[in-house]
């Protein structure tokens, strides 16, 4: 496949996935959230308070202005791709909020609603933030500061953003028990989101003691195909000078290096742990546009 090609398929393979995402999100917000009045705060939220607020204007019409800089700001600061993959996932996320209304709405406890809601969301965002777009408004937000505070993940970021607008909503609005039920939807999809979004790309590293340090190494940089580092390592009890070996592979290639590891040196000592983004050969490169 061509260079052009590829970054093609790519691209439609995004669109894809903000379009699935997208219409993720609207099923589970017509079927569990709007039914019972919640939402997941968000900008549309904000909106609402500041047009009860200051008393003039719509919630489209305060939503619209605030998205307009928005866009603008993450076009520069995050880029091209994520301009228009937020500009896509928000005309699919209208249109299928619109077209999902229109399913029978299933009668379900609200403490049940909260909780399935908050997941189907959550999913549907997840995926959205993982193809590298947004569906607007509180989602340009959450990338922003995501991108400032990047040792946050971002569904933590989505939960104290929209748990604010939730509780001011709560004291325009006077009406608590529903801030509280949409506190827990809130929660859910933040912890939602952040489980797909960052379960996509755990890898794992491995730190091998072995006496037979260098057949190990030929064979993970052969048969895994993964690079390798020797670390200079001392016993505390023998002074003996070790070798330790330290590499990362993917999550599937674990069992196999484990067992090949043992092949060659059933005594070797072997700890895993598990590694989010590994950055490099083999793996993914950072751009402005990871999460």
């Amino acid at each position: 496949m061509g260079e052009s090609m590829k970054k093609h398929f790519q691209s439609l393979l995004m669109f894809a996935k903000v379009a699935l995402g997208s219409a993720i999100f609207s099923l589970g917000f017509n079927l569990f959230l709007t039914p019972h009045g919640f939402n997941a705060g968000g900008l549309s939220g904000l909106a609402q308070i500041i047009v009860t607020l200051l008393g003039v204007g719509s919630v489209g019409l305060v939503t619209a202005v605030i998205n307009l800089p928005l866009f603008i700001f993450g076009y520069k600061w995050i880029g091209k791709k994520f301009f228009f993959g937020s500009l896509f996932g928000m005309a699919v996320l209208s249109g299928t909020l619109e077209l999902f209304s229109l399913l029978p709405v299933p009668q379900i406890d609200p403490l049940l609603s909260t909780l399935y809601g908050g997941s189907v969301c959550g999913l549907g965002l997840g995926l959205v933030f993982v193809a590298g777009g947004s569906t607007g408004g509180s989602d340009i937000i959450v990338r922003l500061l995501q991108r400032k505070w990047q040792h946050i993940p971002i569904g933590t970021i989505n939960i104290l953003f929209d748990a604010a607008v939730a509780v001011l909503t709560g004291i325009v609005f006077g009406d608590m028990t529903r801030t509280l039920y949409t506190g827990v939807t809130v929660f859910l999809s933040g912890k939602v989101i952040d489980m797909v979004v960052y379960s996509f790309d755990y890898s794992r590293v491995a730190f091998i003691i072995s006496d037979r340090y260098q057949q190990i190494a030929d064979v993970i940089c052969n048969k895994l195909e993964r690079g390798v580092t020797f670390l200079e390592g001392e016993g505390a009890y023998s002074h003996m000078e070790k070798k330790v070996i330290l590499t990362a592979v993917k999550k599937h290639q674990m069992a196999e290096l484990k067992s090949l590891v043992a092949e060659i040196d059933p005594n070797a000592f072997v700890i895993v742990q598990e590694a989010h983004q590994v950055l490099g050969d083999g793996f993914s490169r950072y751009t402005k546009e990871s999460l």
